[in-house]
């Protein structure tokens, strides 16, 4: 998979895997990463289908409607580059903590969805549920924040309800913080993944 690797300062904090929204790319997130944490690794990895020439991690047969079939398929293509990612710039695989933003979002949603031992954490901003009705694995109080639009018409609030939910069912530990800005990725809404991701790694 086409990405970009930084190599942080601190060893000893997590690698940040950056997973961009539709039309993003691996340069994409670079800034927000930085912010959250300036000292740590970065993998930006640049998603492999594309929508009307713009990049995404999977397809989708409608907005809000996701190609089952090809998510299953790229959340394994994602889940072994890891593994070789870590062999080729020399990491801990098991460090990996995701920031992802709506489409990136969902993708990493979806490695804790379908791998029990994908993340040590994840930064999910304006993620949405990407399976319903398939037992989780155990993700033994893995961190996870969610950043939530309380009107966001992309990712509705019951969306973001509904995967906290899930994901704490299965044993993960979830922070949900609401903010009244739609869809896109706001300041006040990077300063709280940043307090939350301080308490937890800094």
């Amino acid at each position: 998979m086409q990405h970009v690797f930084y190599k942080g300062t601190d060893e000893t904090k997590p690698v940040l895997l950056l997973l961009h929204g539709t039309g993003g790319n691996e340069e994409s997130l670079i800034g927000l990463a930085r912010e959250i944490d300036e000292t740590a690794s970065i993998l930006s990895v640049r998603g492999n289908v594309l929508e009307n020439g713009m990049p995404r991690f999977f397809r989708r047969l409608a907005e809000g409607v996701f190609d089952m079939e090809d998510l299953i398929f790229r959340t394994k293509e994602l889940y072994d580059f890891l593994s070789e990612a870590a062999q080729q710039h020399g990491f801990d695989r098991k460090q990996v903590v995701a920031i992802g933003y709506s489409n990136g979002a969902n993708i990493a949603a979806s490695l804790l969805f379908h791998y029990e031992n994908a993340l040590a954490g994840a930064i999910l901003h304006h993620p949405m549920v990407p399976r319903r009705g398939i037992e989780l694995p155990k993700l033994s109080s893995i961190p996870v924040f969610i950043g939530a639009g309380t009107n966001d018409p992309m990712c509705t609030a019951q969306e973001s309800e509904d995967l906290g939910s899930l994901l704490i069912s299965a044993g993960a530990n979830v922070t949900t913080k609401w903010f009244n800005f739609g869809h896109q990725l706001t300041m006040p809404e990077v300063v709280a993944a940043k307090e939350w991701y301080n308490n937890i790694y800094a």
